[in-house]
């Protein structure tokens, strides 16, 4: 396994649109492997092919406190079952030290392959629903600071790239 680089804000490649995987081979289960050992020494929760630059529909999650429910959606299509609008402090990977509030719908059915490419479907709600969304916006080209107002992500954009240059 190896830890990839992980794109940041306002990195453009971030928002190419990731396509579909035609077929999940070696190549791809050690991408998620790869993704994984990155994800968790990041650390975060989730972690889209996208952040890693490799624009393919692929994510990787773990939302349990020792790392111990991993889940893999490859190409993965989600359609909203509750309407309601749920509000989250959400933090990203690819936008570090910022945490904002975003809506999104609380309960969502996903139908997607795991890491043996079968194909699964299954309804989340809670984190798990709110951390797939987030994470299927990046392969979309999307990033949860979409959602703020321009002000707020044109401060981000300005510390992130302050950073990123003291960091060169």
């Amino acid at each position: 396994m190896a830890l990839l680089p992980i794109l940041e804000f306002p990195d453009p490649r971030l928002r190419t649109v990731a396509v579909p995987v035609t077929h999940v081979d070696a190549r791809i289960q050690q991408l998620i492997d790869d993704m994984f050992e990155t994800m968790y020494a990041a650390p975060g929760i989730g972690l889209a092919a996208s952040q890693v630059d490799v624009h393919e529909r692929v994510i990787v999650i773990d939302i349990s406190e020792d790392h111990s429910e991993p889940r893999v959606f490859i190409n993965p299509e989600i359609s909203i079952i509750d309407e309601t609008l749920g509000r989250y402090d959400e933090g990203c990977l690819s936008v570090p030290g910022f945490y904002e509030t975003v809506q999104r719908p609380s309960r969502i059915e996903v139908t997607a392959m795991n890491r043996d490419g079968v194909v699964f479907q299954e309804a989340l709600d809670g984190l798990m629903g709110i951390c797939l969304q987030h994470e299927i916006d990046h392969l979309e080209g999307k990033l949860f600071v979409d959602y703020l107002s321009p002000l707020k992500r044109q401060r981000i954009r300005s510390k992130l790239v302050k950073d990123q240059k003291q960091r060169d």
